[in-house]
């Protein structure tokens, strides 16, 4: 079995994760190699899908990139809770339903009319948000309270993991949806559920270059690697790994690192267990815990620098008075001169981004 020394198991996430000194990639094709991006409404910053692009792409990135491959284009799709690659959605409808909780299939049952009324209203009146269509479900959504009075919503979120319906764009913070024919390609292939599996089990794998088997998922994403790979060890840190296969052949390859500020979902720190194990790097996103028992930051963003994670930055966006407000930069260990000068221009250069002035302080 080979064993990976730290510092290029480190590598070989962060070539992964597009985070060397590489760039000149499309959102589309940055979207591709990335796998997925995580769909969250925090904005304290930025939302996580474009603080990711931003982190990748630089500061040519656009949001109407974005949406023009969502909406236009159609090369992306908005999936659950993830922007994906379209050629991926046959993947996903092979096996997202088989993973649907039993008594999910009994609530989609027990309202079969209320689930004919939802695609017969998108069929004859064409893309809708969950507020324009009716709710005449049978059986009520049994919930502890997060989706209490949203059966429409629910409805329409399980007909996109069946393939009755898909995410077409956005109106503001909402979806909107329409019959998955008039979305997804019309030659979409739904492959057999276990070569599908294997599939996303190799994509996942080669976006991250290095993960465990198995782990705990990610706002409803497995980031552990399956049975995808090869088995290594990494020195020092107890226990088997997967590599990605290329990834491997490229791990001797000259590294080419950079600085970059990342959101507290980025799927390079998203598995928390992971990050500390390869890059010593300690991380809770605390914008739940109350301001008095916060280390960090409401939404602390992670810090590289060359191919180690060195710290945290408490920042915020205020939009109205026009300015970036940075309140503390966290070093997780005494920084060299020039590790400080780089954070300072990547917190110059996301201001600029933002079309936001730093305040310091």
């Amino acid at each position: 079995m080979t064993t990976l020394e730290p510092e290029v198991a480190r590598r070989m996430a962060l070539r992964a994760q597009l985070l060397d000194g590489r760039r000149g990639r499309s959102v589309p094709q940055a979207v591709d190699e990335l796998f997925v991006l995580q769909v969250d409404p925090t904005a304290a910053v930025a939302p996580n899908v474009d603080l990711v692009l931003w982190s990748r792409l630089g500061g040519d990135y656009e949001r109407s990139d974005l949406t023009f491959a969502l909406e236009a284009e159609r090369s992306l799709v908005e999936h659950w809770s993830w922007v994906r690659p379209v050629d991926d959605v046959g993947l996903l409808l092979a096996t997202m339903p088989g993973d649907l909780h039993p008594s999910v299939h009994e609530w989609l049952a027990a309202n079969a009319g209320f689930r004919a009324d939802v695609v017969a209203r998108l069929a004859a009146e064409g893309p809708q948000t969950a507020p324009g269509v009716p709710d005449t479900c049978q059986v009520p959504w049994a919930s502890s309270g997060w989706n209490n009075d949203k059966n429409v919503n629910r409805m329409l979120e399980l007909l996109t993991v069946l393939g009755d319906v898909a995410v077409s764009g956005r109106r503001g913070r909402l979806r909107v949806y329409d019959l998955a024919e008039r979305v997804y390609p019309a030659d979409l292939v739904v492959p057999p559920p276990d070569e599908a599996r294997a599939a996303l089990e190799q994509r996942r794998l080669a976006s991250l270059g290095i993960a465990r088997a198995s782990s705990k998922d990610s706002g409803g994403e497995q980031v552990g690697a399956g049975g995808a790979g090869e088995e290594v060890t990494v020195a020092g840190v107890a226990g088997a790994w997967r590599a990605d296969p290329d990834a491997l052949a490229a791990a001797d390859e000259p590294f080419e690192g950079r600085c970059a500020l990342l959101s507290p979902l980025d799927r390079l720190v998203s598995d928390r267990d992971r990050a500390l194990d390869l890059f010593g790097f300690e991380y809770v996103l605390e914008m739940y815990k109350a301001a008095a028992k916060r280390r960090w930051g409401y939404f602390a963003l992670p810090i590289l620098h060359d191919d180690r994670l060195v710290g945290k930055l408490d920042a915020k966006a205020d939009r109205k008075a026009g300015v970036l407000r940075v309140h503390a930069v966290h070093e997780d260990f005494p920084w060299d001169p020039e590790v400080g000068d780089a954070v300072e221009a990547e917190v110059d250069a996301l201001a600029a981004w933002l079309g936001l002035e730093v305040v310091r302080g």
